[in-house]
């Protein structure tokens, strides 16, 4: 059969394409906290960005609490004045699976505390809490967490707790495959690996899975050495021969991984390791196995349980039978509910005297939390600019998540259906505020209470409110609002109290509130007004009469009539200065020329009178014969 060679041409092509597509570098984001340049770092020649526009804080000179520290000079801490909660905020991050890690630093300066307490969340989930003591343990000198990020940006949060300020040296998110550690059915986008312990074990030497020369794909891991798990209980072996199926997808381990164990001895056949954990938590488990030990040639030579506090995890594990040769990568997983504050993995051995582990892998799964409405979040941004919120308040990150952590002044409730955050609270009374109420607050639609009284907020009560329908109290007393109380605020049928007291409001109050406060069906139903110290208002019980009511589009009129009413006016008052300035222009000429003109006026009555009493005598002349006068 002869093959079609340009079929075989474009098979070919697909091939190389796809290959290239497999082999592409996930993506890499890594910051050097309070740097104002990039910087790279030896050995590797790592790439690590200036942290510009991501977040507030104020950059410091970095003291390095552990060797294993980015050897970076910089970090940024975050003092109370600035609030309890403070974000970096990275945006363009392809949506993907990460492994996302935050170095910790120390500021030198005296006044500061050495080893700060605060809490750390991804996303809105808390992960970790540093505990006392952080700063001498190599692997608390860091968190690690594997997150999914799917809108485009991924927010890391620090917390204050009362015990020093945050200080952060640099933040690495780090693309893994998309089913890295998988471990059933709840795994998942909704699911956070928290990283509680990463051993290799037999290895005297911390390493990252750069100086393994491991996989990108891997994320960078960290992997803390461990000589032995208790004092004469093992034995370290180690191997220079290759380890098959090590490097493999999704998690992509290094082959050097496998080529370190712990082996039991004759005195104390069982393997042992005990760790402290956070209590009533599930926890997923990897263990990894290569046989590397050279008397060890066949199945069967090697089976052993493992059990963890106590119970069967596995039973009858053979690393050759399960991996299929010597010298070949085994992980198992399980997962496991821990309800004590500590963790025992044990390997009981079967056949053969002894037992064996390779690396260990324990992971603390994290239900994430769900956010806050985004139209609500981004409503209570634009809040938190035109009321000049104090920068104390800290309003970063998710108003309502983590719930150890919400906003100050924003009440969260979660509604079920949409498995979202809203808020139906806003109490920010006597705070200082000096801005204005924006028309974005109409955007908070789930709010039952608004309370912004004893502040200096200035401008109108703006006409959106009356778009919220839920609104139970709206207290904005003893503020500086001028003009009218919207008409709309008459549409709000669930409200029951509305201050206004002691502001610099005018108009009539809306009919409707004032109908409500009068006509009531029931106590429950009326509505408790408080309008004192506005002496503008009017037109309800206890407030004076009002004049005429005009609509705006009478005002307007009105206003247009005077105003051309004035303009007439005008019009004829100069026409009449103008003729009253001729008339005497008029009059000063003629005076000017009196004799004259008396004169002419005299002659001209002479004539006049002449020729009146001659009248008759000029007749019978002409009758009589010719005139002297021809």
């Amino acid at each position: 059969m002869q093959i079609n060679p340009y079929l075989s041409w474009i098979f070919l092509f697909c091939l190389a394409f796809s290959n290239s597509l497999a082999k592409q570098p996930p993506w890499v984001m890594r910051i050097s906290c309070g740097a104002r340049l990039d910087v790279h770092t030896a050995p590797t020649n790592t790439l690590w960005f200036k942290d510009f526009a991501y977040t507030g804080g104020i950059p410091a000179n970095a003291t390095l609490p552990s060797y294993i520290s980015p050897p970076l000079k910089t970090l940024r801490y975050f003092p109370l004045s600035s609030g309890p909660n403070n974000c970096y905020n990275i945006n363009n991050v392809p949506s993907g699976h990460y492994a996302v890690r935050v170095f910790f630093g120390l500021d030198g300066h005296p006044n500061f505390d050495n080893e700060p307490l605060f809490d750390i969340s991804v996303e809105g989930t808390q992960i970790y809490s540093l505990k006392s003591g952080w700063t001498n343990q190599d692997d608390q000198v860091f968190t690690e967490a594997l997150v999914f990020l799917t809108d485009g940006t991924a927010s890391l949060c620090f917390h204050s707790t009362g015990h020093g300020d945050p200080a952060i040296l640099s933040i690495e998110i780090l693309q893994v495959d998309d089913r890295a550690y998988y471990f059933g059915p709840a795994w998942g986008h909704g699911i956070i690996l928290r990283t509680a312990a990463r051993l290799s074990c037999g290895n005297g030497k911390p390493k990252f899975d750069v100086d393994y020369s491991g996989d990108h794909w891997g994320g960078d891991r960290f992997w803390s050495p461990i000589k032995t798990f208790g004092q004469g209980s093992d034995l370290a072996t180690s191997t220079e021969s290759g380890i098959k199926k090590a490097s493999n997808a999704p998690n992509f381990y290094p082959e050097a991984l496998y080529q370190t164990a712990l082996v039991s001895t004759d005195t104390q056949p069982d393997l042992a390791y005990t760790m402290d954990v956070d209590p009533n938590r599930n926890y997923s488990i990897w263990l990894h196995f290569a046989e590397i030990d050279s008397s060890v040639t066949t199945a069967g030579k090697r089976v052993f349980d493992i059990l963890i506090n106590g119970d069967v995890a596995f039973e009858e594990v053979d690393v050759v039978k399960m991996s299929g040769d010597r010298y070949t990568a085994l992980v198992l997983n399980t997962t496991v509910a821990v309800n004590g504050r500590t963790l025992t993995i044990s390997l009981r051995p079967k056949e053969g005297s002894h037992a064996i582990i390779n690396a260990i892998e324990v992971f603390e799964i994290v239900a994430a939390e769900s956010k806050t409405l985004l139209e609500e979040v981004r409503a209570l941004q634009s809040l938190k600019s035109a009321l000049g919120l104090p920068l104390r308040f800290g309003w970063n990150g998710d108003p309502c998540v983590p719930q150890q952590h919400p906003w100050s002044g924003a009440d969260c409730l979660y509604d079920k259906t949409s498995s979202k955050w809203f808020i139906d609270g806003l109490g920010l009374d006597n705070q200082g505020l000096r801005g204005f109420l924006p028309n974005d607050i109409s955007r908070l639609l789930h709010l039952q209470s608004i309370n912004l009284s004893d502040n200096s907020i200035h401008g109108a009560i703006p006409p959106s409110i009356g778009s919220i329908a839920g609104l139970v109290v709206l207290d904005l007393s003893y503020n500086f609002f001028n003009g009218s109380i919207p008409e709309s605020l008459g549409q709000l049928t669930s409200l029951r109290r509305l201050d206004v007291n002691g502001n610099s409001l005018s108009g009539r109050v809306p009919a409707a509130l004032g109908g409500r406060l009068l006509h009531g069906a029931s106590f429950k139903l009326r509505l408790n007004l408080c309008f004192t110290d506005n002496a503008g208002l009017c037109g309800i019980p206890g407030l004076p009469t009002c004049g005429p009511h005009l609509s705006a589009g009478a005002k307007i009129g009105l206003a247009f009539g005077a105003s051309v009413g004035f303009l007439l006016i005008v019009i004829c008052s100069m026409c009449w200065w103008k003729r009253r300035q001729n008339i005497l222009r008029a009059q000063e000429i003629a005076a000017r020329g009196a004799p004259y003109a008396k004169a002419r006026t005299h002659l001209s009555h002479d004539i006049q009178l002449t020729r009146h009493y001659n009248h008759g005598n000029a007749r019978t002349a002409a009758e009589n014969g010719p005139s002297l006068l021809s």
